[in-house]
């Protein structure tokens, strides 16, 4: 009888073992199934974001109008090749500038006609410099209606804005929004301390056209309004805000606001840029010193240039790197 209920026992063991072994083995087919669907899955998941992540990268990069950093002595050997007298000068004045003034990459900016005003804006706000001190006092977004009302200046409905070269009675309006863009983006980015975080968000903005080309606009609005307030002064014979104005007053093509305008103003950013003496005023404006690395002029004294000439100890201090006088990059240090 005990070797009946054993043998029981062990063969009613051995079926229940078969039938956990058979939904043992069924399981883990269904298991390594779901790992096998779930790795492939994972992978093309994986690979879907990096070509969507490489896809917005790409666009984002042919967007920008101020292009990552590349190294200074390299971006030279491919854009000055060949052994005529300029290419050999020209790569001459990029080693000078590695070896003796420490300048390791350039950021390439936009050839257009903002290209000026880009740099300087975009170096500005990356490194975080605050609005000047005039800015802080006044607000700008008043400007545009104290150059009518308070001035009489009813030619200001002729103002252009670039390449869009718009005139009309809706100009205040435009302009309230340059002037709207300028101080919103300004104190917004400048706000940021993190270096890393305020380069992205210099990024998104310099990569947007339409936003970009307001703040271009603002700050010739104010180069606008300064000149004015200069003009009034000067035929008031009060003591004029700078030379700078005296020098550019002086010019048989802006010789009064209005004329300053219609033949330099109106034109930045679509057919021609910034002028030296324009730069002058621009680092007055905006209380930086602008030094300039100008290529062409290497080997003399005109290689390197301050704009302007006169400043404040306390202003900060951005460079530029140009090779014509018409279009210009960032250098680093």
């Amino acid at each position: 009888e005990v070797q009946s209920w054993t043998t029981a026992t062990k063969q009613s063991l051995c079926l229940m073992w078969q039938k956990v072994k058979v939904h043992l083995a069924l399981s883990m087919s269904f298991l390594v199934a779901v790992f096998c669907y779930c790795r492939r899955l994972y992978s093309f998941l994986a690979q879907l974001l990096k070509r969507w992540s490489n896809y917005v990268q790409k666009k984002l990069i042919r967007n920008l109008s101020v292009l990552p950093e590349v190294d200074l002595l390299g971006y030279s050997a491919r854009e000055w090749k060949g052994e005529t007298k300029q290419t050999k000068h020209m790569r001459e004045a990029y080693e000078e500038l590695f070896w003796n003034y420490h300048i390791k990459y350039l950021r390439q900016v936009r050839k257009d006609n903002y290209c000026i005003l880009r740099a300087v804006l975009f170096q500005i706000f990356s490194q975080g410099i605050p609005f000047p001190s005039w800015m802080k006092e006044r607000d700008i977004l008043k400007l545009p209606e104290k150059l009518l009302y308070s001035q009489g200046c009813n030619w200001i409905q002729q103002y252009s804005f670039g390449p869009e070269r718009y005139t009309g009675p809706n100009v205040f309006g435009k302009l309230r929004k340059c002037m709207e863009a300028l101080k919103t983006n300004w104190a917004e980015i400048c706000a940021t301390k993190d270096h890393e975080e305020r380069g992205n968000m210099c990024n998104t903005l310099f990569s947007d056209e339409s936003k970009e080309h307001k703040l271009y606009e603002a700050i010739k609005f104010i180069m606008l309004y300064e000149v004015v307030e200069a003009y009034e002064q000067i035929k008031n014979r009060e003591e004029p805000m700078h030379n700078l104005f005296s020098l550019l007053l002086a010019r048989d093509s802006s010789s009064d606001p209005l004329s300053f305008m219609m033949n330099h103003l109106n034109s930045i950013g679509d057919s021609i840029c910034l002028d030296q003496v324009e730069l002058f005023l621009l680092g007055y404006l905006l209380e930086v010193k602008i030094r300039v690395y100008r290529l062409h002029r290497f080997n003399t004294e005109e290689f390197q240039v301050n704009y302007p000439d006169e400043y404040r100890r306390e202003w900060n201090e951005i460079s530029l790197l140009t090779e014509d006088d018409r279009y210009y990059h960032i250098p680093l240090f």
